[in-house]
């Protein structure tokens, strides 16, 4: 969520300074370029702490220690299948084996 509001405050500052770029003229390139820039710098600036908690956001999702993120779909089909598995322990399953080309 960290990262999602600091990304919402940069691009809050992002659009009217390009807006107001392109209403003096210089051009799509050159403002969006000024407008990143300057966005940047005040967000460098003035938003240290919400860009530290985007980062540590980021480091955690990253660094291997955070949960997998499954849909409910996943779930469900986990679910079933260690059902299966364990209502019919006589039969072997090989996640890993590759299937065999016919």
């Amino acid at each position: 969520m960290a990262f999602l509001k600091y990304s919402l405050i940069r691009l809050a500052l992002f659009a009217p300074l390009f807006a107001l770029f392109l209403y003096l003229q210089l051009g799509v390139l050159l403002a969006a370029l000024c407008a990143g820039m300057m966005s940047f710098a005040i967000s460098f600036l003035f938003f240290q702490r919400q860009r530290d908690a985007a980062t540590a956001t980021l480091h955690h999702r990253f660094s291997g220690k955070a949960k997998p993120l499954r849909s409910a779909g996943e779930v469900a089909d986990a679910e079933a299948e260690d059902r299966m598995v364990d209502a019919n322990p006589d039969i072997a399953v090989h996640t890993d084996a590759r299937p065999k080309d016919s």
